[in-house]
């Protein structure tokens, strides 16, 4: 997506959380625990992945992405397909994404990354979203000075 910015990815806590699992100190079960509302939400608005659920490799994961802001009002905490997400990026300023993977066979569920999507990502210089990821990350993880009189200016 072109204005996807400020990613967080979860990935090393994924991999952190299958260590436990596979060594023993954390049962399958206890990671293992999608909820009804998940699983529906993955089967009805869930975007099939070409990688096989970790735990059970039965069938392949799920995304589903949940969406959160505060223009959403009674929409905010809905999962959304990448084709609404881009509609309401382009009509909305800013909201939150999150994207969670999710088996609906054995009910393996993570959150894979949340980033930020609307018309504010676009910016002023009319770019596409790509340079403020760079910016917005620099000096160990702080938002740098050209980032924030930008945010200042708003």
């Amino acid at each position: 997506m072109r204005s996807q910015r400020q990613v967080v990815d979860y990935s090393l806590q994924r991999r952190a959380v299958l260590r436990e699992v596979f060594s023993g100190r954390v049962s399958s079960h206890e990671v293992c625990d999608a909820s009804p509302y998940l699983k529906s939400a993955a089967r009805f608005h869930g975007e099939p992945t070409d990688e096989s659920c970790p735990i059970c490799h039965r069938e392949n994961l799920t995304h589903v992405h949940y969406i959160y802001g505060d223009e959403l009002k009674q929409s905010a905490g809905q999962a959304r397909n990448r084709a609404e997400l881009s509609l309401l990026a382009m009509t909305l300023r800013e909201f939150q994404v999150y994207v969670v993977e999710v088996c609906r066979v054995c009910n393996w569920n993570h959150l894979v990354e949340q980033y930020l999507l609307g018309r504010d990502g676009l910016g002023a210089a009319g770019g596409d979203g790509e340079a403020d990821d760079a910016v917005a990350v620099s000096g160990g993880g702080r938002p740098s000075m050209t980032k924030r009189r930008r945010e200042a200016q708003r």
